[in-house]
């Protein structure tokens, strides 16, 4: 193992994690969407022990401009004549095999470094530089510090919905002082660097966060552009994270475009190259996320429920069968909810669901009507040849109302490995992985 700044970094392991958490192909789904993601750092992303599985690759996709992948999330250098403008550091691991890539491509000192916003993949790698005697000015919009606080406050909660384990620190998540690299200069709405004699402009958008920020680069024509342009759907609806901003991100999108860039440095993926491809891409995502916010409003409007929002989704073709804008992350359904949430509160419009009796007792008394809970598993194993959505409701029901019942755990965990295999998305696979983890417990328990 090589040696860095702050010891040495771990990489690949060789079992799967994700393909166990979340099923065959998992594995393959985060390296299609997140690069150069290992699978000791899928469950360690706060663990500075803990680096990416293979080196950084680094691109020039403009003179003295690259994009580099130390990990699961996208870096921008800008080299100029005054020093290197870095967007984005990555993960805390990613942050020695980062540096190395950074002083094999220049000598320059780091003069500048823009966090695109406080996400654990995005803002927590420069410790490695820090710790190496570089001395950046570091820029974040003024919401960063909020953000900040959210993480030191939730880490028992992020480290939950994000599969995470302890680090060397004992930590699953930044939660501590030293885990967070607070900004010398923030900004509200926008800022202009010169590096150089040359021209760079920070703007903020609200995006997948409220402290989102992009960097234009107008003489180089490029843009980096963080987590508002990933290469798939936006992640604008995750069902377990605090609020999106669908709105907000296609008015970015289309500022974007206005620009006439000719390069996308992305916060995921690939870049986007060419004048005409990145226009074509920023418009139609913007379309898409206004075509979603258009249909739940009018729903809204209308005195539709939540359900009836989500079920009368039709994307249009053109939009659905965009190759970038794949539903390989976020689904959107689940950007509908996040808009439905925004404006509408959390409640589903049926009335029994407002102050319900404990899920526990519902399911015994739906076991009770059909038969007993053997007669809602067969059910749920017939039904899920046809109507596999119906069936997971028939099996968790069938957990639910007895959770120690080998044959309601069997059910549980099959019905919802048939749907968690149909699944497209990784936040969906998450989420149908979850009776795996119910019943590992309910065993744990009858096994003392």
């Amino acid at each position: 193992m090589p040696e860095t700044p702050g010891g040495p970094v771990r990489t690949e392991e060789r079992d799967a994690p994700a393909d166990r958490q979340l099923g065959p192909g998992a594995q393959a789904l985060m390296r299609q969407n997140f690069g150069n993601i290992g699978n000791a750092q899928f469950r360690h992303v706060a663990a500075r022990e803990i680096g990416a599985p293979h080196p950084p690759e680094v691109t020039e996709v403009a003179a003295r401009t690259f994009m580099i992948r130390p990990g699961m999330a996208n870096v921008a250098l800008f080299e100029t004549d005054e020093g290197l403008l870095l967007v984005d550091a990555g993960c805390a691991g990613d942050g020695p095999a980062l540096l190395r890539a950074v002083r094999g491509i220049s000598r320059q000192p780091l003069h500048t470094v823009v966090f695109t916003h406080g996400h654990v993949d995005h803002a927590f790698g420069l410790w490695a530089f820090l710790e190496a005697g570089e001395r950046p000015r570091v820029v974040g919009h003024e919401n960063l510090l909020a953000h900040y606080a959210r993480y030191a406050r939730t880490p028992g909660l992020n480290a939950a919905v994000n599969g995470q384990l302890p680090g060397a620190n004992g930590r699953s998540w930044p939660s501590a002082p030293e885990d967070f690299t607070v900004p010398d200069v923030t900004f509200r709405d926008s800022l202009e660097l010169r590096l150089g004699g040359e021209r760079f402009v920070v703007r903020h958008a609200k995006g997948e966060t409220d402290d989102a920020a992009w960097v234009w680069a107008p003489e180089r024509r490029v843009i980096a552009a963080g987590d508002l342009v990933v290469g798939y759907l936006p992640n604008a609806g995750n069902p377990r994270k605090v609020q999106r901003y669908a709105e907000e991100w296609a008015e970015a999108a289309e500022e974007m475009a206005s620009l006439g860039a000719e390069c996308v440095i992305t916060g995921h993926g690939d870049c986007v190259h060419g004048a005409e491809p990145v226009r074509e891409e920023l418009l139609t995502m913007a379309e898409y996320l206004r075509y979603l916010v258009r249909h739940t409003l009018d729903g809204l409007n209308s005195g539709l429920r939540p359900d009836e929002i989500v079920d009368a989704l039709e994307v249009p073709g053109h939009l659905a069968a965009h190759p970038r804008l794949q539903p390989h992350y976020d689904r959107p359904e689940f950007i509908c909810r996040n808009v439905i949430r925004r404006y509408g509160g959390w409640w589903d419009g049926h009335a029994a669901n407002l102050l319900p009796a404990p899920a526990g007792e519902r399911a015994r008394e739906v076991a009770r009507l059909a038969g007993g809970v053997g007669a809602l598993a067969a059910r749920a194993r017939e039904l899920a040849g046809s109507d596999l959505r119906l069936a997971c409701h028939l099996a968790e029901w069938a957990f639910l109302a007895e959770p120690d019942s080998p044959t309601a755990q069997d059910c549980y965990v099959e019905v919802f490995d048939l749907r968690r295999a149909a699944e497209g998305s990784l936040m969906g696979k998450l989420a149908f992985s979850e009776p795996h983890r119910r019943v590992a417990e309910e065993r744990a328990k009858a096994d003392g």
